[in-house]
Formats: structure tokens, sequence, C-alpha cells
């Protein structure tokens, strides 16, 4: 790989590494490396699995920290929402690491480079080359930065209540009020198979409240 995306990345990610084959290896998907056989180095399955539980621990300290009074619920949704693959493909966006992977030549002719998974599995390896590089506090200082955005965001929210999905707002009003949630049920189904219309009751402590 050339050094100029290598040096955008690292910039992007405002970290320097020592070991840049870390960060080589993080960016190079196992196609590649079945094609390439030795030449290719190692591809980053194993970084990711190891980015998977560092991007875990610092989203769960962050959350924790963000939200000190939040139950454990709460906490466990928001960080589905910011560890999920469209968020981190959406990471990979920003820092345009698309642009920056080594890939086979199918994952190339199937425009692997925009494909969600591939994206979001590379922010994984990624995220973990930096801790193995340069240690926790790296990793948590590229974590919080790449998901600043995202984390402000938790905290806006949080102190909107108005906001979010309507079946969210109903789960959490009835925990509050009943210590019990919804059950829905679909009473009738209408329209065409590729368009159709659900109509769904509401029920709450054995009595419907909405249809």
């Amino acid at each position: 790989m050339t050094p100029a995306p290598l040096d955008s990345l690292q910039t992007a990610l405002d970290y320097r590494f020592r070991n840049a084959r870390l960060l080589e290896d993080a960016l190079t998907h196992k196609s590649y490396v079945n094609e390439q056989r030795a030449a290719a180095g190692s591809h980053n399955e194993r970084l990711e699995f190891l980015g998977d539980a560092v991007l875990s621990l610092v989203v769960s300290e962050q959350l924790a920290v963000l939200l000190p009074h939040a139950p454990e619920g709460a906490l466990s949704k928001h960080k589905a929402r910011l560890v999920s693959e469209s968020m981190l493909a959406d990471a990979a966006r920003r820092l345009q690491l698309g642009s920056c992977l080594r890939l086979g030549r199918g994952e190339e002719l199937s425009k692997g480079r925009d494909k969600d998974s591939l994206l979001a599995d590379a922010v994984e390896a990624v995220i973990a080359a930096v801790h193995l590089d340069g240690g926790l506090d790296a990793s948590r200082s590229v974590v919080t930065r790449l998901f600043d955005h995202e984390f402000s965001e938790v905290v806006s929210r949080r102190h909107r209540p108005g906001e979010g999905d309507y079946k969210t707002q109903v789960q959490e009003w009835c925990q509050r009020r009943f210590d019990s949630l919804p059950s829905y049920a679909v009473v009738r189904e209408s329209g065409p198979d590729h368009d159709k219309l659900f109509e769904v009751e509401v029920t709450v402590n054995g009595e419907v409240v909405g249809r």
C-alpha cells in the first residue's frame, strides 16, 4: 500500500502508528490474502475480533460517564445503536476508509469498498490496530473522537424525552407506569404482498389501549 493513503488515514484518526504494518493488516480483507498468498501478509479478521471488544468497552465506558443515572436497559440500547454495522460503516465513510482497503478482485467487482459489512469490520480492525500499537488510552481517544457527534446526540436525546421512535416511547412509558411491557397483536392485513398494511392492537395489563 502506498504511503499517501496511510498518511491521510492516520491524519483523519489523529493517531500516528509506530508499527505501520498493524494498520496495513487492519485494512487487508481476506479476499486479498487468498489471491496474493504469501506476498499479502495477514488479513484483518483477528484484528476485527479484538476491535469489537475494545469498541464495546470504550463505548460502554463513555455511556456510563455521559449518562450516570440511566438504567442498564437504556445504556444497552444506546450501545447497540452505536456499535451497529450501519453506524460503524458511517464512521468508516467519514474516514474514507473504503479507498484504503486491500481487496481481492471479486470484492472489487462487487463494490466491496462501499459495503457496510466490510467497512464496519475494517473500522473494528483499525481500532484494534491502534489498541495494539498504542494501548487503551490511544484506542479510547480514537473511538471517542470518531463517535463524538454520536455521543453528543445520545446526551442531547437523553434531555429531550419526546424524541425517538413511537414504539420505544410506548415501551418506556409502560415500563415506568406499570412495570410491564405492552403486547402487540396483528388483527388485520390488507393490500398486496409487496405492499401490505397491518392493523395492530396494543394491549397493556390486559386492556386494549390502541389500534
